[in-house]
């Protein structure tokens, strides 16, 4: 068990779309002490937050089902902590949680329409601070819930741009003149955020799960089993899996690294099509097969199973990467900037394993420059609910970030439109 101070624990929650992350840390000295994730609850509503959204305005039972499944996973995942760093509900002070807009509606068991609907916006801006018996959990602790800029933009956001500050490559906070920053958020909601000198632009693309491992055959969240990485060695597939194990899927990062490699291996064309075994020069075409009506690739075969990627998974990870290469642009207009000039790029999201910044080169989603000037971020959001929960002032300085803030709704805009059509294709 690891040593831990008395009374100082709290418990740090990402409310992803697709997977929940949750921590038990420290509250003196900022040390995690337990991490469990899992995969969101809400899915038998979608995978998407466009069809949460739809259950939720078109039924209140929706929306308290929505509420009471999210709410029960995280008390169990709190329990789940609490067990595995030998502590008890008594040690805890508070729970700290940030998603997006609609996930902290659902949790907060908030009408949605609000945010469904024109002009998007949020039931509220600031955080939310509430006792978690109302949100319908048997313990009773305070719980404080990030501000939402925007109906575009979360508490997610906030919790990952504030993480950035607490780490060693982050500009000192009292400098002025800061690199211009690109901050992305890879999950079904992508979010993004360009720092240029002392404003933050931010907006959300909705990019659907494929990041996360969501809507393909054989996708899953980043746990156990899952394949997190692949190589291409020659005509060799290579592959890693979360924990070791054997493989039963796979998650964000395999997907992209595999894309990735069957791109530079020829396997996939500029289109993103599958190319048939006969027009593949190497032993790698006897892994492309049929399956019902449309080529796959097939990554691991064993007694089990498959894992592999269909026509259609390369399809959802096009317009995924469309969907964040457009809002970024976006950004970089209304900013008054070319890509040319960002100096630094932040990345995260629930990939699995790290995720290398010439992966998103090859997709389509990062040009030249950000590639020298990436750096990832595990658990990026998360960290950053944790490093609020152990700073003195961390709730009046995480109100403080959210309302530098400017938020740029991309839905219905033209120009986001034009450059999504521009970037379906890969490079």
């Amino acid at each position: 068990m690891q040593s831990k101070s008395a009374e100082r624990l709290a418990i740090a929650i990402d409310i992803g779309t697709t997977t929940l992350a949750a921590s038990l840390v420290d509250r003196g000295s900022g040390q995690r002490l337990a991490f469990c994730g899992r995969a969101n609850p809400q899915g038998k509503f979608g995978s998407d937050i466009v069809s949460r959204l739809q259950a939720a305005c078109e039924s209140e039972s929706s929306l308290r089902e929505l509420g009471l499944a999210i709410n029960q996973a995280l008390e169990d995942m709190s329990n789940q902590l609490l067990a595995e760093a030998g502590s008890g509900w008594n040690d805890l002070e508070a729970v700290a949680l940030a998603g997006n807009p609609s996930m902290e509606h659902f949790a907060l068991g908030l009408p949605a329409r609000s945010i469904a609907f024109p002009p998007f916006r949020p039931l509220f801006s600031e955080g939310q601070t509430v006792r978690t018996t109302r949100l319908g959990w048997k313990h009773d602790l305070e719980a404080y819930f990030f501000p939402l800029p925007g109906g575009y933009v979360g508490g997610d956001l906030v919790a990952f741009l504030f993480g950035t500050r607490h780490h060693a490559f982050a500009a000192p906070p009292h400098l002025a003149a800061r690199p211009i920053t690109l901050y992305l958020d890879l999950g079904t909601n992508g979010e993004i955020a360009l720092e240029t000198g002392d404003t933050i632009w931010a907006t959300s693309a909705a990019a659907g799960p494929a990041f996360e491992g969501g809507n393909l055959v054989c996708g899953m969240p980043a746990l156990a089993g899952a394949i997190d990485g692949v190589g291409l060695d020659g005509d060799r597939v290579n592959f890693t899996t979360i924990a070791g194990t054997s493989p039963i899927g796979i998650c964000g990062s395999g997907v992209l690294n595999a894309v990735s490699a069957l791109l530079e291996a020829g396997v996939l064309d500029q289109t993103g099509r599958i190319r048939p075994p006969d027009e593949i020069d190497s032993n790698l075409a006897n892994r492309v097969v049929e399956m019902e009506g449309s080529l796959a690739f097939v990554i691991s075969r064993d007694a089990a199973g498959t894992v592999h990627l269909t026509q259609g998974d390369i399809r959802q990870v096009q317009l995924a990467k469309a969907a964040i290469r457009a809002g970024m642009e976006v950004l970089f207009q209304r900013a008054g900037i070319q890509a040319a000039q960002v100096r630094k790029v932040v990345l995260t999201g629930s990939f699995g394993a790290v995720l290398a910044p010439r992966w998103l080169k090859n997709i389509g989603i990062f040009t030249e420059n950000m590639v020298s000037n990436g750096i990832f971020i595990h658990e990026g959001a998360l960290g950053g609910v944790e490093n609020a929960l152990a700073d003195p002032r961390g709730k009046a300085a995480i109100e403080e970030l959210a309302r530098t803030i400017r938020v740029v709704p991309l839905s219905g805009t033209p120009l986001f439109e034009k450059h999504f059509l521009e970037h379906m294709n890969f490079p």
